[in-house]
């Protein structure tokens, strides 16, 4: 049969995924874990509820990883009157560099079209991508060790097997066994606890993509901070992180709800991971998870909170059905998380945050080049390509660029939000490609379906999807003028050869700016290095001593400028900002990958600064320290006492 009206038009593969998610509806899973802080390790088993929807399906194949030890997988067939369950054979064969495939042989006797089997499979975690065991000298408290599991886009696979694709969603169950002392959280919508046994049973009743599947256990504590929203940290950081949220999550919750329908998912709780963290946050649903580090920074701290919530309406409850349609779930939850700042916070100081981001965009285009595919909103990677780097400013600008598009041609942003609050009622609970939302968009809108909208010249939706290169449209930002013009005004003076009049400068007044006006100037002053060193000298001057005593997001662009510029009198303020983001408690002998032991801001210093830079590097660091500069990738692996001081 074809799909039905509201029936999304999910893709017959995923190149990233070695399984066949095709053959089999996947109905429920269940986690049954125990978790070793010793060795590292977490062991138990995981039960599929499958249903086969193909006939002469012999083999299951589910995405693994080589760090999974599979010990057995067995199999029954509820209501078949089989008591035992059938042990069954399987192989691992490799996939690509980030997962393996798991083939298991069914019985083809119990096999019917329609009839629900379960398999179990008994395995152990080791040294996965997903997990990360912190031992106690790594989290913030540096008292107990912490771990915590990062899925997307397709780490998952090393956490359990699984149809590890966007395309697939259930619910699941989860049965995690602890030492004393430790506290287990998961993205699910219950929870519940045995003290006596060291239990945490958990549930999730709405489906998911497994990429959304989270754990994290530690010492932990949390505050309610509304009705339906709780923050969870670390005993050292609590205090400050409930202070900085206070009861905002329910207003902007509110606003959100207004704009887009209910929140679906029940909790919406937020636990802060310490500075190890890999990105900034990931929207797993009921448990946002973020970098505390975020925390020295209101205004930033402010939007990632309110971009996580966005995904509770875009990425999570409507999925991108393949990772090479990411703009589906960033695009979306960036128009979304935009919308609410507008109507929380008002229109200037969303432009403001807008232009930021923005000009990354363009900044990332002007070192691709117009014409790099990563710069498509469909892209199309072969098979063996990691999702997870072609995550990139584009998903989320180009991405939001087009939406907003979408809403300009709709002719009234009011109406635009009625149709995305329809598109998620229709769509909930699904993975769809952008087909489904353009034929959905034009359905809506029959009048611009009416004027081959879809097909206005030079603005055509096809060239908006596959083409390279910057936006097609981008929104009006006049409204925020009275934040970023001051900001401009101010790099014009700055800009020439000679120092400005300082007179004229001190007119500026950086101490009464924003965090984001003061990024905006930092970031097109460096968009102009490099720049005479008397000019530097001055900037030095003036702003130097405000910067230091502002946020990580101020004091890295300040650096940044410093080392592309060679200006050697601040080079002692970029060693100590080094030794103050890495962890000096690291084992030196430690071979591990550096976006594990250092700050996600850090990593983007080192990318940002390393390749122009001109600084002799044993002027920053100790000599010991010149190979970090040379290996900056998230992923690269070292030995610590060769790059850190």
């Amino acid at each position: 049969m074809g799909p039905g009206p509201g029936s999304p038009l999910c893709p017959l593969v995923d190149v990233a995924s070695a399984s066949n998610f095709r053959c089999f509806q996947l109905r429920h899973f269940h986690l049954d874990l125990r978790l070793n802080f010793a060795v590292k390790e977490m062991s138990g088993w995981l039960v599929l509820d499958l249903v086969p929807v193909q006939p002469g399906v012999q083999i299951l194949v589910l995405d693994s990883h080589p760090s999974l030890l599979i010990h057995s997988i067995d199999c029954k067939v509820p209501g078949s009157g089989q008591e035992e369950p059938v042990s069954l054979t399987y192989r691992v064969d490799p996939f690509t560099d980030y997962g393996s495939s798991l083939n298991v042989s069914l019985p083809t006797a119990a096999l019917k079209p329609g009839r629900l089997i379960q398999i179990t499979i008994r395995y152990t975690t080791t040294d996965g991508p997903a997990i990360w065991w912190l031992d106690s000298e790594l989290t913030c408290g540096q008292s107990r060790p912490l771990v915590f599991t990062q899925g997307h886009s397709v780490c998952n696979r090393s956490f359990f097997p699984s149809f590890d694709t966007p395309a697939v969603k259930s619910t699941y169950t989860a049965t995690v066994r602890v030492p004393d002392g430790v506290t287990v959280l998961m993205s699910a919508s219950r929870s519940s606890y045995s003290k006596q046994d060291r239990v945490f049973q958990f549930s999730m009743e709405f489906p998911v993509p497994s990429y959304l599947v989270a754990l994290v256990a530690g010492d932990l504590q949390h505050v309610d901070v509304g009705p339906r929203s709780r923050v969870w940290a670390e005993p050292c950081l609590l205090s400050c992180a409930v202070k900085k949220l206070g009861g905002s999550v329910e207003r902007w919750l509110a606003v959100a709800e207004q704009l887009f329908g209910p929140y679906l998912w029940g909790r919406c709780d937020i636990v802060f991971l310490p500075p190890s963290f890999p990105i900034v946050a990931m929207e797993n649903p009921c448990l946002t998870f973020i970098i505390a580090s975020i925390l020295e920074s209101s205004e930033f701290l402010l939007i990632d909170v309110i971009h996580e919530i966005s995904h509770g309406w875009f990425g999570n409850a409507v999925t991108n059905a393949t990772w090479e349609e990411m703009w589906l779930s960033e695009g979306l939850a960036t128009y979304a998380q935009r919308r609410i700042t507008t109507e929380a916070y008002g229109e200037a100081f969303t432009c403001l945050e807008t232009a930021v981001r923005l000009d990354a965009l363009h900044r990332q285009l002007r070192l691709l080049g117009d014409n790099n595919p990563v710069s498509k909103l469909q892209v199309k990677f072969e098979p063996g390509v990691n999702p997870s780097s072609l995550m990139n400013l584009f998903t989320y600008e180009k991405g939001f660029c087009f939406v907003s598009y979408l809403s300009e041609i709709c002719g009234d942003v009011r109406r635009f939000d009625c149709f995305l609050r329809d598109y998620i009622s229709e769509f909930k609970f699904k993975s769809v490609v952008a087909q489904d939302l353009i034929d959905y968009f034009l359905g809506y809108f029959p009048e611009l379906k009416d004027a081959a909208i879809a097909q206005r010249e030079g603005l055509e939706f096809e060239r908006w999807l596959s083409g390279c290169g910057p936006p097609l449209y981008e929104p009006d930002l006049s409204a925020g003028g009275a934040l970023t013009r001051p900001v401009q005004d101010l790099c014009d003076l700055w800009r020439s050869s000679d120092p400005p009049d300082l007179k004229t400068v001190a007119t500026f007044d950086l101490s009464a700016w924003s965090t984001f006006q003061i990024v905006l100037f930092l970031d097109r002053m460096l968009d102009l290095s490099p720049l005479p060193h008397d000019v530097m000298a001055g900037l030095s001057g003036c702003y130097s001593s405000l910067f230091d005593g502002l946020n990580a997001e101020v004091q890295i662009r300040w650096l940044q400028m410093v080392v592309r510029n060679s200006f050697y009198p601040e080079l002692p303020r970029v060693r100590a900002f080094l030794h103050k983001h890495v962890s000096n408690d690291t084992a030196p002998s430690s071979t591990v990958a550096l976006h594990r032991v250092l700050p996600s801001h850090c990593t983007e210093f080192y990318r940002r600064t390393a390749p122009s830079s001109t600084v002799a590097l044993p002027r920053v660091l100790p000599s010991h320290c010149t190979e970090f500069y040379r290996r900056t990738a998230p992923s690269t692996t070292v030995t610590l006492h060769r790059v850190l001081p």
